[in-house]
């Protein structure tokens, strides 16, 4: 069967789970085989990009035979010397991919949102998709605090900005929980297909296949990487001992001598221990005061191959870079299967083809029942 690549860039490309899920997606019909391809890459981080360059080329040459690996570039977007409307330094491109940062649009901390100083960079993917040889289409993620960050007008100008450079916008609050991601991770996903081309992409149903955090840890080799353990003090030890799997630092019924001493602070993921026959709770790139994700039976912190696991990462996914700085990789990735999901959609969409879907609506609430279901990794 014959294979038809769609090439695809990349801005703050993180470690590559934006960029493993799209190389994973496909869709065939009339006997071709619908895929992506990654041309280039960029990131602010070296270690992101060292992952990125290793994962995402040794994937495609050993599935699509691809022998010229992506171009990645290690740079502060910032840079003036970084000029993405140069077609030398970043050729034209079938789409983009762009997980623009953030800090300024999380709920945990200040949400300054375009005022802060991550929140504008969203700007240098709309500077790629008005170049003269634009993408056909895009994708971009971020944190479902986006929609709400500056009072709602942060969210309508940067719509208003990917509207304004040719692009028919579906926006979206995905739960990954329900698409099977072992995680309850909340993500606003945007994306943009030409207007001249004529289509619109629906968003993929949810499938409410439930993998719960046992599933998803289970069977883990024990010559699997990045399965470095965290050392913790007696006192952590002897905390988590005391809460229960759902539990945290703050509803867990524990003796005076190891309660937290902190004013003012309440954050739900202190000190918090998975519970097993539930996706977990969101990874995230911290791991300071008791951030780091706690095992529901063992009195320790998960791995980062646990968290990586928890993510939707292989196992032969080599992440650079030292044991913190790996935590962050993963904690900032989108979820290579949960990305999947949508560029199988779009695959689907830009061959005009019909695809299972759901309405658009960014402040949707769904459910979906916690079961137990079968080792997907």
């Amino acid at each position: 069967m014959e294979k038809i690549f769609q090439t695809v860039g990349e801005l703050f490309c993180g470690p590559g789970g934006g960029a493993l899920g799209a190389s994973l997606s496909s869709f065939t019909n009339n006997g071709h085989e619908y895929r992506m391809k990654h041309e280039w890459a960029t990131d602010i981080d070296e270690d992101s990009c060292n992952t990125y360059f290793e994962n995402i080329f040794n994937f495609e040459y050993k599935h699509f035979g691809i022998k010229v690996p992506p171009k990645v570039i290690n740079a502060d977007i910032n840079d003036q010397n970084i000029d993405l409307t140069n077609p030398l330094d970043f050729p034209a491109v079938d789409g983009l991919i762009f997980g623009f940062p953030c800090n300024d649009f999380s709920v945990v901390g200040e949400s300054k949102g375009l005022n802060g100083s991550f929140g504008p960079l969203y700007k240098h993917g709309i500077k790629f998709l008005n170049r003269v040889d634009k993408p056909k289409w895009f994708i971009a993620e971020n944190v479902s605090g986006l929609s709400s960050s500056n009072e709602g007008k942060a969210f309508e100008k940067i719509l208003s900005d990917m509207t304004g450079a040719g692009y028919q916008i579906t926006a979206h609050k995905y739960r990954f929980e329900e698409y099977g991601i072992p995680q309850a991770r909340h993500r606003i996903i945007i994306v943009g297909i030409k207007k001249s081309l004529g289509l619109k992409f629906d968003v993929p149903a949810p499938s409410f296949i439930t993998k719960t955090a046992r599933a998803a840890l289970a069977n883990i080799p024990k010559n699997a990487l990045h399965q470095e353990r965290t050392k913790q003090s007696k006192q952590v030890v002897e905390r988590l001992k005391y809460i229960k799997p759902g539990e945290n630092a703050w509803n867990a019924d524990l003796p005076e001598n190891l309660k937290l001493n902190v004013s003012g602070a309440t954050l739900s993921s202190i000190y918090k221990r998975i519970d097993p026959n539930k996706p977990a709770y969101t990874v995230t790139g911290s791991g300071g005061g008791g951030t780091h994700m706690y095992h529901w039976s063992e009195p320790r912190a998960l791995t980062n191959r646990e968290r990586a696991r928890l993510q939707t990462f292989p196992d032969w996914f080599n992440f650079c870079g030292n044991k913190e700085k790996i935590r962050k990789q993963i904690g900032m990735a989108i979820p290579p299967e949960g990305m999947k999901v949508i560029c199988d959609a779009l695959l689907a969409t830009l061959e005009d083809c019909p695809y299972d879907s759901v309405e658009p609506n960014i402040n949707s609430q769904s459910q979906c029942e916690f079961n137990m279901v079968s080792d997907i990794l």
